[in-house]
């Protein structure tokens, strides 16, 4: 039994695989986190441009092209 435990504790193969995978996760949490407070803070921006474009307007803008 101690050298089932001293060969495990001393023995590293696969642990670049460990460590790697690990690091990809990571990775992909930092990212995904990332991405969804860029989305937002653009959602922010765009909501406040959109409000001050429309309160210096006298009216709605309209895509057919007749005027107000």
């Amino acid at each position: 039994m101690r050298a089932i435990w001293y060969r495990f504790v001393l023995e590293d193969d696969g642990q670049d695989l460990i460590e790697y995978s690990l690091l990809s996760v990571l990775v992909g949490i930092v990212g995904i986190l990332a991405w969804t407070n860029i989305a937002s803070a653009i959602g922010v921006s765009y909501g406040s441009w959109d409000t001050g474009v429309q309160t210096l307007s006298t009216c709605t803008p309209d895509p057919g092209g007749g005027g107000c």
